[in-house]
């Protein structure tokens, strides 16, 4: 049993269920044909792994939080990020609720560079 952290999203295995074609797509990934197909046509690709409409919807907003609340796996999701052009720091300006100015100056503050 894990204590509850409020903000975060428990990958359980119900959340692997619900995340299965989801995270599935994000394996693809691991090769760049894959990458470039889903650049080119995303709405087609979802449609290839049969994402639900929150899946697709999470996709589309490029919000790495949402797609875990979909049952998006972590490690799975870094290849989103890439492809969506986000770094570490604006995955944590999305956990925070911040920009990502305002998540670089509170790193910069803690002595977090």
């Amino acid at each position: 049993m894990h204590p509850e952290i409020e903000g975060t999203t428990p990958f359980d295995s119900t959340m692997a269920r619900r995340g299965y074609a989801l995270n599935k797509m994000c394996f693809s990934f691991n090769h760049e044909a894959n990458r470039e197909a889903f650049r080119a046509d995303p709405e087609a690709y979802m449609q290839q792994y049969g994402l639900t409409a929150q899946q697709a919807d999470a996709i589309r907003s490029g919000q790495v939080l949402a797609m875990l609340e979909a049952g998006g796996n972590a490690y799975y999701l870094a290849k989103f990020a890439g492809i969506f052009g986000l770094d570490m720091q604006d995955i944590g300006a999305q956990q925070t609720g911040m920009t990502k100015a305002e998540f670089q100056a509170k790193l910069v503050a803690a002595n977090f560079q």
